[in-house]
């Protein structure tokens, strides 16, 4: 299988177009509202608002043509700061309503921001049911391991041993790996960038647009005020050299300083970091973004336990399954054709019926 991610063909796929013509071009001015942004100074969140509205425009989508649907926390504002339609729902509720929005309304194009604690705290059924179903929703989760708007209490992707306020002794639990859950839910497009990653985020974002069908992103996002460095050995100078792996289709899993350090794949299945020249180039594991079995996916996920290590960057696995909102429609046009359009009065009288005194 190959695919195309460059060039008119790829906004063609998705049914973008360029703005050419007697069409008025958007630029970023026009997805930015009116709102002021309040997050704290020097928060991540910053950075990906940046990269979303500089996108929009380039999609060549009108702006009642998209959707921006939230829960609650940080990340949940983003819809106020964004000049599209959007809907702020309810704590770890957004999936649930934008696949409401994306089934009823498939000619639009939705996006859910999350941030870890509302998608995988009392949003988790909500997320891995969506994205099972394949539902066509671009779902972006910020994740800085923290609770921010509630002040910095521990969350489902906090590190096992966290000091926060709900913790004071140390967070007993073990977390939650976003990318493996995706995965595990059998997600069909799953990714992970960074805030800070002004060329890889977007490119990122790009993919996830191209996607028909549910599109997780995780993206590592800095709080400043409660969690501050959790991703230090990822963001610093070295730690962009040292330890971001980023995957590559068909190309060797290589990384560090001069590609020094590779991946290999030993016959069990286990995934191991090793030095290129002790065991040869032929050695490094290709990376199979379009492999249909997400078991190398999956593999690839659980290489770092936390982003204090080589930490793989970009997109895990892209594979193509039915969508959901598209085999609902095929559903309803087959059975009118066989039992004609639907009466409200024959549905509610077309079997057994009581009164209730």
């Amino acid at each position: 299988m190959t695919q195309s991610n460059e060039g008119p063909s790829f906004l063609e796929g998705v049914g973008i177009t360029e703005a050419t013509g007697g069409v008025t071009t958007l630029t970023r001015k026009d997805f930015t509202s009116d709102q002021e942004v309040r997050w704290c100074p020097g928060c991540g969140d910053y950075a990906i608002l940046a990269a979303v509205q500089s996108l929009m425009p380039d999609l060549g989508i009108p702006r009642e043509k998209i959707v921006f649907v939230s829960g609650i926390g940080c990340a949940a504002r983003f819809p106020y700061y964004l000049d599209t339609y959007g809907v702020h729902g309810i704590h770890g509720r957004a999936p649930a309503i934008a696949t409401g929005i994306a089934t009823a309304r498939p000619d639009l194009h939705v996006w859910v921001v999350m941030g870890d604690g509302d998608a995988l705290s009392i949003g988790g059924n909500h997320l891995i049911h969506a994205l099972r179903r394949n539902v066509n929703l671009k779902l972006l989760m910020f994740n800085n391991q923290i609770y921010g708007l509630t002040k910095g209490q521990y969350s489902p992707t906090s590190e096992k041993g966290k000091i926060t306020k709900s913790t004071p002794f140390g967070s007993l639990e073990t977390p939650f790996n976003p990318i493996s859950v995706a995965l595990g839910a059998e997600a069909t497009f799953v990714a992970r960038t960074m805030d800070v990653e002004r060329k890889h985020l977007p490119k990122v974002l790009r993919r996830a647009v191209a996607h028909r069908g549910s599109a997780f992103v995780e993206i590592y996002q800095n709080c400043n005020i409660f969690n501050d460095g959790a991703f230090m050995a990822l963001s610093s100078k070295e730690g962009a050299t040292g330890n971001r792996i980023y995957l590559e289709h068909g190309k060797p899993i290589r990384f560090g300083p001069d590609g020094a350090r590779g991946v290999v794949m030993h016959p069990d299945g286990q995934l191991e970091i090793v030095d290129v020249a002790s065991v040869g180039e032929d050695k490094i594991l290709l990376h199979d973004e379009y492999r249909d079995n997400p078991s190398l996916a999956f593999a690839l996920s659980r290489l770092a336990d936390g982003p204090t290590q080589p930490t793989p960057m970009g997109v895990f696995r892209d594979v193509d399954r039915p969508v959901y909102g598209d085999a609902m429609e095929h559903q309803l046009h087959a059975a009118a054709e066989r039992q004609g359009p639907g009466e409200i009065e024959r549905l509610l009288h077309g079997s057994d019926t009581w009164t209730v005194d």
